[in-house]
Parts: C-alpha cells; structure tokens; sequence
C-alpha cells in the first residue's frame, strides 16, 4: 500500500465494515472524525501516530490527538503515549519527546498520565502515538452529520502543520532563499494548532459539523466532509486561506499546499456561515467561507475560469520532503 493514510475504500471495506459486523452498534466509527464512541455516547477516544522524521514527533502526536477530540466536541480528560525508539536511541531523544508532550498536554489542557516506552529493531526513527480519551463538553455530543446545503467555513489557514514541521527542520536550506525572519515565523505556525477557542465559538454559533484539518490537507478534509455527508461539494480555491510565508515554502520544496498537513485550521458545515465568520473575527480567529456541500456526488474545487474535479485523499505532501 502507499505511503501515509490507507485510501478512503480500504478504510471501509478493512477497518469500518469488520467493526460494525463485530460490534454491531456498540461502537462508531466513521470517515472524516478521527474519533470512535461507545454506544453510551460517554466514551469518546482518539489515537494519532506520529513517525514523520521530526524533532517535535511529541508535540505533534499530542496535539493531533486532543484537536480530533475537541473539533466533536469532546474534551480530553487524559493522554497516553506509546513511543517506539530504533536501537542505538541515545535517551536525550526521549526525554525531548517526553517534553514536548507534555508541553502539548498542557497547553491542550488535558493530563499526560502515561503510557508504554520501547527500543525495537521493528523501527528505524522513533514511533509516537498519542491516545486520548474524554466526554462531551455539553449535553449533546458533536458527532453530527453534515448534510447538502451545508455551507463551508474554514478558521486560521490550511499547512500550518506541515509549514511550521518544514521551516524547523529544513531551516537552513530555506534561509538560502528566504530571510531568517520569515522561516521563523513559519516556524511560529507550530504555536496556532489549538483549535480549543474556535470549537467553543462554533459550537456556541451553531454548526452542523466540524472536522479538524490533518492528514493530506484541505483537499483530503474537504473530501471526507462530503464523504460523511455522503453529497458533492463546491469549493472556491481563491477563498482557501493560506499564509505567504507557506506558499513559499511550498513552493521552495515543490509540494501541493492544498495536500500539506493542516492541524490548527478546522473545517465547520453549518447553516450559519456568515454568523460563524462574523463570530471568529470578532475573537481575533481568521475565518473564510469556502464552499458549499451540493446534491449528488460531484465534488468541484473551482480556480478563477478553470474547473476540476476533487480526487480521493492523496498521500500528504510532507512524506515528500520528511519521510
């Protein structure tokens, strides 16, 4: 199989269908959420790996984890971390990533209680998964179904993940191009993945769905929102928030920003789009109106004059330039 995330159709026919067979409807599963409930809505749980070759493996891990949790709206009430490491790991290595999880843990508000740590010859770069587990924040659970009509809103900027991961660890080949100050304040991009204030001002506002961007970027995000709402959508590329600082770096490595890894941007389907817009603003949150989920199957991004067609979630950009 491909590098990355397994495709959309071995997700369903290898995972999804042998649970729901097992399970039947004790626990839940789905394209597009990241997260998994038991039947009693109380339990909601969320589980990133992490081996892209990164200093910050820890921090990332964590941060993934709570944002799938708290973009349901759920708040995590504790995070586990299993950490493989390749032999001849010097331990500085582990207490870096011990370190920056905890920085995660905390800046996401939820105790970092443990785990499992491991040195394996099954590993050539350190292997870290986040688990995390947590209840609702209010009486209803936010698993909701985006349905046609739907409007979409996009809050901060898409790759800032994959901007903040390359301008640290491909600084000094970028600072040959660019000014030190721009690459480090791509580099910055790392502190903007909490999605926490945007989730409680949407959810306040009244949304229909919500999906924190990650794994194969917008595109990948805006595919499997249309994918759970089982519609078409019709997105304006022009209207796709991005920062200068991650078309250039994009553009120094030749990679996709509409395919580069995207924590700290949530995509919202709701009925409210202007108010929900309006709202972010008002909070010093960046938000766009991007698209609309549309009848049918057809899932168009349009550019200006040209048209095309969105395609199944590609395998992310960053693998590229850091796997």
């Amino acid at each position: 199989m491909r590098v990355g995330k397994i495709t959309e159709n071995a997700l369903k026919r290898s995972v999804l269908k042998p649970l729901k067979t097992e399970y039947k409807s004790g626990v839940s599963a789905a394209v597009g959420t990241d997260c998994a409930f038991f039947e009693d809505k109380k339990t909601i749980t969320s589980i990133c790996p992490f081996a892209e070759n990164i200093s910050d493996i820890g921090y990332y891990a964590v941060m993934k984890a709570a944002g799938a949790l708290y973009s349901q709206g759920v708040k995590p009430n504790q995070v586990n971390l299993s950490i493989l490491l390749p032999e001849e790991t010097e331990e500085s290595v582990l207490k870096t990533i011990v370190k920056d999880a905890l920085e995660a843990a905390k800046l996401c508000d939820v105790p970092y209680t443990g785990g499992h740590t491991e040195v394996t010859g099954a590993v050539n770069r350190p292997v870290v998964t986040a688990s995390c587990a947590g209840v609702p924040c209010g009486d209803e659970l936010f698993l909701s179904k985006p349905k046609a009509g739907d409007v979409l809103v996009i809050s901060k900027w898409i790759a800032l993940e994959g901007t903040a991961m390359l301008a640290k660890e491909k600084f000094r080949e970028l600072t040959t191009r660019y000014p030190v100050p721009f690459v480090e304040e791509g580099m910055k991009f790392k502190n903007l993945m909490d999605i926490r204030k945007e989730m409680e001002i949407a959810v306040r506002t009244g949304i229909t769905s919500a999906h924190d961007l990650s794994n194969g970027g917008v595109y990948a995000g805006l595919w499997d929102m249309a994918a759970r709402a089982g519609c078409g959508l019709k997105a304006d590329l022009k209207s796709i928030p991005v920062r200068q600082e991650t078309v250039e770096i994009c553009e120094f490595f030749e990679v996709n920003p509409y395919q580069l890894l995207s924590g700290g941007a949530v995509l919202f389907a709701t009925e409210k789009a202007e108010d929900l817009v309006a709202e972010l603003q008002n909070n010093d949150i960046p938000a766009s109106i991007v698209g609309i989920l549309t009848e049918g199957n057809d899932k168009i991004v349009n550019n200006s004059d040209e048209t095309r067609f969105l395609e199944m979630p590609q395998t992310d950009e960053i693998h590229k330039i850091l796997g």
